[in-house]
């Protein structure tokens, strides 16, 4: 088995009022009046004991989230975690134990575990697609194709799996898209546009505190543009007006080695990256064609939800 790839997502605030305020809304959306299940059969003194359980192979995210969840409903409820945040752990293996009052257990037992089951799923995909490239220059990341509201925790579980970010949002970078440049009526002067914009632009510095790792580019004349290229032609136009990071949309892994050649003989610092039709089965062949980066939109939008279940039995003494 390969080693665990080195991710530094210790910048997550999870006790920032974004992510307090997204676990209430979980919550009540669950709970809506009552859990009339819960109030017909257990006593409000019932106390009980649980444990976490992995039933498949898999790679912990969301751990803590899953934590505060639990405690919401009362924070006296006792959570130990058994395995790591960001580790791979075998099916069986218990992640994580609780114990207290039995309704503050089983009422948020279903929102804590939908969280955990789909950062997890984005990390278990993730970490497949980084060891499949291992021992190549090319780095796997993320898209905006995001689940609306879950962005930072998507892209959170990206960075656990051992992949990097791309943008997080529309103000933290330009990356001109065959629309714009439809407009702008050419690839070189929609460049021409986007780089003189960039010498000048002052950055908004946006409030973000859940999400440290996700800030605007802070020196005047720094945000990063990037331009989005199909073929050769579009390339060498590109190149020639100045391009520092390109974007090859929907090429064959054949299509991306010419055109990374290409690049590399006419601007070698030049930043490569490929996205669009990307799979487990090909990514190999894009990391070998020599790209920088490979874009997966599939790691937030496809991924499977992790399979986890909760057990509880009644606490000792009871």
């Amino acid at each position: 088995m390969m080693p665990t790839p080195k991710a530094d997502f210790s910048t997550m605030n999870w006790d920032a009022p974004q992510i307090t305020t997204l676990i209430r809304a979980a919550l009540d959306e669950d709970l809506g009046a009552g859990d009339i299940t819960g109030y017909a059969l257990l006593p409000g003194s019932a106390q009980a004991r649980a444990r976490m359980i992995a039933r498949r192979e898999v790679v912990l995210a969301g751990l803590p989230l899953a934590e505060r969840v639990f405690r919401a409903l009362d924070p006296e409820t006792r959570f130990e975690a058994g395995a790591a945040e960001g580790s791979r752990v075998a099916a069986g293996t218990c992640v994580a134990r609780l114990s207290g009052r039995a309704r503050a257990i089983l009422i948020p037992e279903r929102t804590a575990l939908n969280f955990l089951a789909h950062l997890s799923g984005i990390a278990t995909l993730t970490r497949q697609f980084v060891e499949a490239i291992a021992g190549t220059r090319a780095r796997i990341r993320d898209t905006r194709k995001t689940t609306p509201l879950l962005r930072a925790l998507e892209k959170y579980a990206v960075r656990v799996g051992g992949a990097t970010n791309h943008r997080f949002g529309l103000f933290d970078a330009i990356l001109i898209k065959e629309n714009h440049i439809a407009v702008a009526g050419s690839v070189a002067e929609a460049l021409r546009r986007a780089l003189e914009f960039a010498a000048s632009y002052e950055p908004v510095i946006l409030e973000m505190t859940a999400y440290e790792s996700f800030r605007p580019p802070e020196p005047k004349g720094s945000l990063p543009v990037q331009i989005e290229v199909r073929n050769e032609s579009e390339l060498r136009e590109a190149l020639a007006a100045g391009a520092n990071a390109l974007l090859l949309d929907n090429v064959s892994p054949a299509g991306a080695a010419l055109l990374v050649a290409i690049t590399r003989s006419e601007r070698p610092a030049c930043l490569v990256e490929v996205s669009g039709g990307v799979s487990l089965v090909n990514v190999r062949a894009y990391a070998e064609a020599g790209v920088d980066f490979i874009s997966v939109g599939a790691l937030t939008h496809s991924a499977p939800a992790a399979d986890l279940s909760l057990l509880v039995e009644p606490a000792r003494g009871e």
